[in-house]
């Protein structure tokens, strides 16, 4: 048995909330309807205590969402009612969090919400843009269809992330095997070195003594070593996510790191394109596509120019001269924007451009794996080359002396 925390409306309007026991979360709510309650909200009370900052909840999976979504659909254009559709799918899905998020919704649907007010309430499982599109679709009497081009958007955006995570595992794994052998030999094998110099009692030369000091400080102060770079990443996470100025100026610089920036650039013109071709072809008004692209873009500077643009479209402009002014979008993608607005195409050229610039990331990232994998070996080889040598040298000297 479980317990499991409730909010309901009695039918004389009163609003409860309290705790039950049952078998299942299914078996609270039947129970809660039995005794003629609209159930509002309802959760599996958890057991046992929790620090509020350390609470970590379940994930939902982009692939969970996507399998929904494909399923949900076929259901629908079969003539399945959505509340019988969400039932279905519930006994199917194995992630606990996304189950519970499920049958809140089939509640919530049940209890007279619409499907788009019952998704809205899970922000953590459905974004923005997932919701603008059920909107769409629930209005236009097309969920079939949107569902569909929801799982489709998200297999294509989960494809290209997957080539770029792909791509960057060898470098990746090249670094940390490098951090890993010049961490050995610092603290396991310079310290066995360090004895014997001492025993010889013989001036050692400089890149010996910073090895050595290197090697000291490594093994009396390595919790400085680990813990200030993780500290200073959080504080960097967290500086970027809370202060507006900070993380647009940061974005601002990543799109001039050479190589890189070029790569972030393409990236994030692709999301644009592929998000804004989903939600127009979807129906979604183009003032709300814009709103929510700006903020699927995973950029500031991209976000700032798609905002300007949208409040010169409120205005009566076209969208294409506000994005060519911002000088962040590149001339091919504004004229293919043009083009589509005038031929009243623009999902269909805004698609063109998302493949275009797939392509183009995945020849950029390729060419820039190409070259960061050299890079990274030459560098490994460096370091631990020169730690070898600088513990050899004492060795030189004193054959040299003794030679002499």
């Amino acid at each position: 048995m479980g317990q499991f925390r409730y909010k309901a409306r009695a039918s004389t309007g009163t609003i409860n909330e309290g705790v039950l026991e049952a078998p299942d979360l299914r078996s609270a709510t039947d129970r809660l309807r039995s005794q003629k309650f609209i159930v509002m909200e309802i959760s599996e009370s958890k057991k046992g205590f929790s620090l509020g900052f350390l609470k970590m909840g379940g994930k939902v999976k982009s692939a969970d969402l996507t399998i929904f979504s494909r399923q949900l659909s076929t259901l629908v254009s079969s003539g399945v009612p959505i509340v019988q559709g969400l039932s279905i799918l519930e006994e199917q899905i194995t992630n606990k969090t996304f189950k519970d998020v499920v049958a809140k919704l089939r509640t919530d649907i049940e209890s007279g919400l619409s499907i788009t007010d019952a998704m809205a309430k899970h922000k953590n499982c459905f974004s923005e843009l997932y919701v603008s599109m059920i909107k769409a679709g629930e209005i236009g009497g097309i969920l079939d269809v949107i569902l569909d081009r929801l799982s489709g958007y998200m297999e294509d955006a989960e494809a290209l992330k997957g080539k770029i995570k792909g791509a960057m595992m060898y470098p990746m794994v090249i670094g940390i095997i490098a951090v890993l052998a010049t961490t050995f030999l610092l603290t396991g094998v310079i310290p066995q070195f360090a004895t014997i110099f001492i025993s010889m009692g013989v001036e050692l030369p400089l890149p010996t003594r910073i090895v050595l000091a290197l090697s000291g400080f490594l093994k009396s102060f390595w919790y400085l070593v680990f813990s200030v770079p993780i500290i200073c990443f959080i504080a960097f996470k967290q500086s970027v996510k809370r202060i507006e100025a900070f993380a647009f100026k940061v974005d601002a610089i990543k799109l001039k790191i050479p190589a890189f920036g070029i790569l972030i650039k393409k990236l994030a013109i692709s999301k644009f394109s592929r998000t804004f071709s989903t939600l127009v072809k979807s129906g979604v008004p183009i003032l709300q596509a814009l709103d929510t692209v700006a903020k699927t873009a995973g950029n500031k500077v991209i976000e700032k120019a798609i905002l300007a643009a949208r409040e010169k479209i409120r205005e009566g402009e076209r969208l294409s001269p506000p994005l060519k002014k911002s000088g962040v979008f590149p001339p091919m993608v504004v004229q293919m924007i043009s083009v589509g607005e005038e031929t009243g195409t623009l999902d269909v050229m805004l698609a063109k451009v998302s493949d275009f610039y797939e392509r183009e990331v995945d020849d950029a990232v390729k060419g820039l794996t190409s070259m960061i994998e050299p890079i990274v070996i030459v560098l490994m080889g460096a370091v631990i080359g020169t730690i070898v040598l600088a513990m050899f040298l004492p060795m030189f000297q004193m054959t040299d002396m003794m030679a002499k």
